[in-house]
C-alpha cells in the first residue's frame, strides 16, 4: 500500500493516513463570525483524511478580509468551533485551525468595525473586493505602527489559545497567498525603513514573531504555519531576495521546533529540495492542481511527509476511500464555493450515498 494511506505520527496526535484536507474559504458563517450551523457536519464528513485544516479565521476584527469568514476571538467563535471540532474528534479525525489575517486584503464594509485595512505599508493591493454592494476597489490600507504590530502579534496569541479552548488540535499561522505575513515579505507590499523592513531578516522578523508567541501560548507541538515562496498574488512580488529571505524564515522557525510546516508550492524545485533540508519536522506539501496520478508521489519521493489537497477534498467527503477503490470523484462546483446554502456543501454523495 502507498505510503499516504499508512498512519503518520504529528506531535502528539496518531494521524489515520498522510492525507490533508487543505484550508479553503466557504464564507458560510455567521455575520459575528461564529461558524455556521452546517460547519459541524461540512467537516465531519470529511474526517477521514489524516488532518483537517479548517478555513482562514480571522483572530481580530482588523484580521477580517472577506464577509461571513470565521473568527476564533470571542465566547460565541469558541462555543461554535467547539461543535465543529467535537464532531471532528467523534468521527476519529484532527483538525487545526487556521489562524488568517488578511492585512490589505480587506474592505471596511466587510469588518465589524468599518475601519481601514492595517499593512506593513499604506500600499493598495491594486484588487477588488467582494462587498455586499458589489465589488469595489480595495482602499490603501494604513501603515501599522510599532504598537499595531505588537497587538497584532498579541492578537494570534489570544486566538491560538481560544482555538484550542475550541477543542483544536492545533492552529495553522497563515503566512502565504498574499495576506498579512506575506505582504511583510516582500517589497512590492513593505516600504518600511523599521525594524521590519529592509533586509531579510527585518521583513521575516514579524512571521517570526507571531510563530514565537504562537507556540509560547499553546506549544510548539500544536503550533504550525503555511507558507507560499513565490506566490504572486493581489501585487505581492517578493523580488529576487525571495528565495533567500524563504531559506533565511524556515531555517530560523526550524528552530522553534514547530509541529509542522505547509507549503503551497507551484515554482522553483530547487527552493522547495532546500526548504526540506532546512527543516526537522513534518511537511505538507500542496501543489495546486496536483492530478489524482500523481496522488502520494511527493512523499514517496521524500519531498514531503503529508499530501494536502482542497477541492478534491471539498467536492469528495470520502476522498482517502475513493483512492484506495480507485472510484471516479465527484467534480467541485465552483459556483457554489463561496457562500449560499448547504448546495455544494453538506451534499456531494459518497460511495455509500
Amino acid at each position: 500500500m502507498s505510503k499516504i494511506f499508512q498512519p503518520y505520527q504529528l506531535g502528539p496526535y496518531t494521524l489515520q493516513n498522510r492525507v490533508v484536507m487543505a484550508p479553503m474559504t466557504r464564507s458560510r458563517a455567521q455575520i459575528d463570525g461564529t461558524p455556521g450551523e452546517s460547519a459541524a457536519e461540512y467537516y465531519s464528513q470529511r474526517a477521514s483524511v489524516g488532518l483537517i485544516v479548517a478555513e482562514g479565521t480571522q483572530p481580530s476584527d482588523d484580521g477580517q478580509g472577506y464577509l461571513t469568514t470565521p473568527g476564533i476571538y470571542t465566547d460565541a467563535h469558541v462555543a461554535g468551533w467547539k461543535k465543529i471540532t467535537s464532531a471532528v474528534h467523534a468521527k476519529g479525525g484532527r483538525i487545526f485551525i487556521q489562524l488568517m489575517h488578511v492585512g490589505r486584503m480587506s474592505h471596511p464594509d466587510n469588518t465589524p468595525h468599518h475601519r481601514q485595512a492595517l499593512a506593513p505599508s499604506a500600499i493598495a493591493p491594486g484588487a477588488p473586493m467582494f462587498t455586499a454592494t458589489g465589488m469595489q476597489d480595495i482602499p490603501v490600507p494604513r501603515e501599522m505602527t510599532l504598537d499595531d504590530i505588537k497587538q497584532t502579534v498579541q492578537d494570534f496569541r489570544h486566538a491560538a489559545r481560544q482555538a484550542i479552548e475550541a477543542g483544536a488540535d492545533g492552529v495553522e499561522i497563515h503566512g502565504a497567498n498574499g495576506y498579512l505575513v506575506q505582504q511583510f515579505f516582500a517589497p512590492s507590499s513593505n516600504a518600511r525603513t523599521d525594524e521590519y523592513g529592509g533586509s531579510i531578516e527585518n521583513r521575516a522578523r514579524f512571521a517570526i514573531e507571531v510563530a514565537k508567541a504562537v507556540a509560547e501560548e499553546i506549544g510548539a507541538d500544536r503550533t504550525a504555519i503555511r507558507l507560499s515562496p513565490g506566490t504572486n498574488l493581489w501585487g505581492i512580488e517578493e523580488g529576487e531576495e525571495g528565495p533567500a529571505l524563504y531559506r533565511h524564515l524556515v531555517s530560523q522557525l526550524n528552530d522553534l521546533g514547530l509541529t509542522y510546516l505547509h507549503v503551497m508550492h507551484q515554482v522553483n524545485e530547487e527552493l522547495l529540495a532546500d526548504i526540506r533540508a532546512l527543516w526537522s519536522q513534518t511537511i505538507i506539501l500542496n501543489r495546486p492542481g496536483r492530478p489524482r496520478e500523481a496522488v502520494g508521489k511527493d512523499i514517496e519521493a521524500g519531498l514531503a511527509d503529508l499530501e494536502a489537497y482542497a477541492q478534491m477534498v471539498l467536492a469528495n467527503p470520502d476522498f482517502v476511500a475513493r483512492l484506495i477503490a480507485d472510484a471516479p470523484l465527484n467534480e467541485a462546483d465552483r459556483m457554489t464555493f463561496f457562500g449560499g446554502d448547504d448546495k455544494g456543501y453538506t451534499d456531494y454523495p459518497t460511495l455509500q450515498s
